[in-house]
């Protein structure tokens, strides 16, 4: 509760594993294992989920939501 805040990005599969845990802060994306943050080159969903996890820094109080994209497994160009 007082020290260095984080927040958890864990795949759809593991998303129990935060609640079992009671983090302060956790994301679940719909991303597949080894991929929690998109699809290798896609620059544009990898920083829409570090935003969103940064945003969480903002929350008090535990908090676990669920990125509301969907995985693609390219990038768009």
């Amino acid at each position: 509760m007082a020290g260095i805040p984080t927040v958890g990005v864990y795949i759809g599969a593991f998303g129990h594993i935060p609640r079992q845990m009671s983090v302060a802060r956790a994301l679940i994306t719909p991303h597949p294992l080894g991929r929690p943050l998109g699809a290798p080159g896609d620059a544009e969903r990898q920083l829409a989920v570090v935003e969103a996890a940064i945003d969480l820094f903002e929350v008090t109080g535990a908090t676990i939501r669920e990125f509301p994209l969907e995985y693609r497994p390219t990038p768009r160009r």
